[in-house]
């Protein structure tokens, strides 16, 4: 990764957490007030750090377009079998999936292909998928999906869950894999990864 300044670095940890804890990303005023750097500042480094290919911006002159590139690495992070845990994710009704500073590192249990993060399982809608409460589901960070795969989709409403993904006529539809969960109908969603592995703590 190119070298960066430690504000620099402040901002791209920022983008990180913000888009963790909210599945969207945060503005340049939002950004400015948790530094408090004024906005001409923040433009200044953003543009910075678009130059140096770290970030990258879903639409230009758009708000709450900043994503991290696939470049970035964060000091605690620089090693390959450390995978961020993002938060918790919802297996029964949809909930806002939450930051907590927290790594698992899966150096002998699990080699991630491409980006990947970690979401702590709560609730019970997945279990016939063999995913539990209190597991760990392994993500590849991923904006699209085939039929059937099982993804973090957030809703429109801003809240996030765990559900396999099914493109009908006219909708989209979010299975459980509980029998006592009804399937979630909705016109579009944002897909923010694909599980691609699960971890159990026994």
């Amino acid at each position: 990764m190119q070298t960066v300044t430690p504000r620099q670095m402040d901002i791209l940890k920022f983008v990180r957490d913000f888009r963790a804890k909210h599945a969207y990303s945060p503005t340049m005023q939002e950004i400015g007030d948790f530094l408090h750097l004024s906005k001409v500042t923040v433009f200044e480094h953003v543009g910075a750090l678009e130059a140096k290919g770290l970030l990258l911006r879903s639409a230009k002159h758009k708000a709450r377009s900043l994503q991290l590139s696939d470049n970035v690495v964060f000091p605690q992070e620089s090693k390959p079998t450390q995978i961020p845990l993002a938060g918790r994710i919802a297996a029964g009704q949809p909930l806002e999936a939450v930051s907590e500073q927290e790594e698992l590192d899966l150096e002998e249990v699990f080699a991630a292909p491409g980006p990947t993060f970690c979401l702590r399982v709560v609730g019970e809608s997945m279990i016939d998928d063999h995913i539990r409460d209190g597991d760990y589901v392994v993500c590849e960070r991923r904006e699209t999906a085939r039929n059937g795969e099982t993804v973090v989709a957030l809703l429109e409403n801003g809240e996030a869950t765990l559900k396999r993904l099914y493109r009908e006529k006219g909708r989209i539809r979010l299975q459980p894999a509980n029998p006592q969960f009804k399937p979630i109908y909705v016109d579009s969603v944002r897909v923010q990864g694909v599980v691609i592995g699960i971890i159990r703590k026994l």
